[in-house]
């Protein structure tokens, strides 16, 4: 092999190898405290997991393994008196995956969220999964969660009027793993009212809410309802403020009623522009405030943006999911780096060739 041939196919070695070390080598693992506070809150989740269980079980209500494979105890009905809309199973499994409150660290963190900060979380029992990983995420950043939830829930939500949120809230009280002390508590469903609900539990959940610190909304106007939760975040949150408001399902006094809701993407919400004051939900009032927003709804594409499983079975370990891998920020400069030094590389050794021959 003549010297110029053993030249080129050096040079060509060299320059694959950089290409493909700019390709697929461009990837941190989370460094120091904030992979640590991921994985805790995803271990915390996967405790309260099995605390809802063990609670389920001893309350004579064995875990429906055809809904919740994943014995999970965060998967409620297809249908029940408490439920208040249609809902998607493999979309509430998909929220069981412990890293889920990995992911809302992350996400809380890049809003700026730090240690103390106070974090409002507007809430239907739709997802109870994606309230426990807030409430997880929170305290692994040893934040304060701020919750005011309504009752009411889709299905497979927790609308099983035998374990609804009131008992799984009092389940991970008792349990030790968090402490859920919400600061309101609404019916929910139609105008927040629960007036499609059946009249019977309806009245049942009144009584159980009178024997909570928990305040009670009920305020069918949309503008007077949000001022009311507005008016009750200010005031848990003291001097520091609200520094991200989390939006967990679809609730009519979060939301509000302006179609343009619809086109935020979940995860750290964007807003282009802020519909009429009548129409808004707290969502719009918080991102009017200048208040991050984290929008937790349209599951699959939360979770294809943030490399979490869809319906997997079984759930995936704490800090498997590749979540926890993310891309350096030098990672597409890298790779143009790559490509650069492979083209000047190839125009070299065409010169030589040249030159040579």
């Amino acid at each position: 092999m003549k010297n110029g041939q053993r030249l080129l196919y050096i040079l060509a070695v060299i320059s694959l190898a950089a290409y493909l070390s700019a390709r697929f080598l461009a990837v941190d693992r989370p460094a120091g405290e904030l992979a640590a506070q991921m994985r805790r809150a995803a271990e915390t989740m996967a405790r309260a997991g099995a605390a809802l269980v063990e609670c389920r079980t001893e309350r004579g209500l064995p875990v429906d393994l055809r809904l919740d494979p994943n014995r999970t105890g965060l998967i409620g009905l297809e249908s029940s008196p408490l439920t208040t809309s249609l809902g998607n199973l493999e979309a509430k499994r998909t929220t069981t995956n412990p890293d889920f409150a990995a992911l809302i660290v992350r996400l809380l963190r890049e809003a700026g969220v730090r240690r103390g900060d106070a974090v409002a979380v507007g809430a239907s029992s739709s997802f109870p999964a994606l309230i426990v990983a807030s409430l997880c995420a929170a305290e692994a950043l040893e934040a304060r969660p701020l919750l005011i939830c309504s009752l009411g829930s889709s299905q497979f939500g927790a609308n099983d009027p035998e374990f609804h949120w009131l008992d799984m809230m009092d389940c991970l009280n008792d349990s030790g793993i968090l402490a859920v002390r919400p600061l309101a508590v609404s019916v929910g469903g139609d105008d927040d009212s629960g007036r499609d609900m059946d009249p019977g539990l309806r009245a049942g959940l009144l009584s159980r809410i009178a024997l909570r610190d928990a305040l009670f909304l009920e305020e069918p106007s949309l503008e007077k309802n949000v001022a009311a939760r507005l008016a009750l975040f200010e005031q848990a949150a003291g001097r520091g403020g609200v520094k991200a408001f989390i939006n967990i399902g679809g609730s009519w006094a979060n939301m509000g009623t302006d179609p343009r809701v619809l086109e935020i993407k979940p995860g750290l919400a964007r807003t282009a522009s802020l519909p009429p004051r009548e129409r808004r939900g707290v969502l719009f009032e918080m991102a009017a405030q200048g208040v991050p927003v984290i929008h937790l709804l349209f599951i699959k594409g939360l979770a294809e943006a943030n490399g979490l499983a869809w319906d997997p079975k079984p759930l995936p370990p704490p800090g498997a999911s590749p979540l926890y891998d993310r891309p350096r920020r030098g990672g597409i400069g890298l790779l143009a780096v790559g490509l650069g030094y492979l083209f000047f590389i190839g125009l070299a050794a065409a010169l030589y060739s040249k030159r040579h021959s």
